[in-house]
């Protein structure tokens, strides 16, 4: 798993955990977690795909 990806979801899933915690203190911060969330998310799944469709280390010159 490529690095960035994994650091975009350990920000996901902090972002989720804060977000819980906004909405249980009656905050509506936790919509702005949400939505960090939802970017980091996003962020893995592109760090991921991209590193699936790059080329081999041994094909590259």
């Amino acid at each position: 798993m490529p690095r960035l990806a994994l650091y975009a979801l350990v920000v996901c899933a902090l972002a989720v955990a804060a977000a819980v915690l906004s909405f249980v203190q009656g905050s509506w911060l936790g919509v702005v977690w949400i939505l960090l969330a939802g970017l980091s998310s996003n962020m893995a799944w592109y760090y991921l795909r991209r590193a699936r469709t790059a080329p081999a280390p041994s094909q590259q010159r």
